[in-house]
């Protein structure tokens, strides 16, 4: 998947003009490309449309206007774009009720360390790997929003186009696994090509 260019990003006047039917594109973009596993964690698997809607966002809010700024936001969400062979996704850990927060979040602490998250396809696990620094064990801390990655074998990504495909999670916080649905697999193969 190429990265994300300032030719990429409408400049902000503009933007505004077609931001309701962007957004409404990328919902149902999303809907496809999210993958909720368990009660509480939901994975919306990254794609150039997400990300430059993210980064258009970010430049909306923050009113960049700035070249140099729009492009130090590319290159911070350029990140999250998968390569070749990966599938790259937001991992988020939901919570509706504001008295749950904190009990949730305590349950799930070390799910980004270790393996506790993976693909099934075939006979291959595909470990996740989470960016760092978003959680402290010494002080109890873990953020809702998690990066996670998943490097795919050649072998593996040939079984995502013809068998089922399942995502595991397994925690002290929650054991569930979901099969990805038909326009999920087909969408997630796309990116795995490249």
């Amino acid at each position: 998947m190429s990265k994300l260019t300032l030719a990429d990003v409408i400049n902000f006047f503009e933007y505004e003009k077609v931001r309701e039917a962007r957004r409404r594109e990328v919902i149902d973009l999303k809907r496809i490309r999210r993958v909720t596993v368990g009660r509480y964690l939901s994975f919306v698997f990254e794609s150039r449309e997400t990300v430059l809607f993210q980064v258009q966002e970010m430049c909306r809010v923050e009113r960049i206007t700035d070249d140099a700024r729009i492009q130090e936001e590319l290159d911070v969400y350029n990140e999250l774009l998968p390569r070749p062979g990966e599938l790259s996704a937001t991992m988020m850990i939901e919570i509706e009720s504001e008295t749950e927060i904190q009990p949730v979040l305590d349950r799930f602490l070390g799910i980004d360390l270790g393996r506790h998250v993976w693909f099934e396809v075939g006979g291959h696990v595909v470990a996740g790997e989470f960016e760092a620094g978003h959680s402290d064990e010494e002080k109890g801390k873990l953020s809702a929003v998690h990066f996670v990655r998943f490097r795919f074998p050649e072998a593996a990504v040939s079984a995502f186009a013809r068998e089922p495909v399942t995502l595991v999670v397994d925690h002290a916080g929650d054991r569930a696994r979901t099969a990805l649905g038909e326009a999920a697999r087909r969408a997630l193969l796309a990116d795995l090509r490249g």
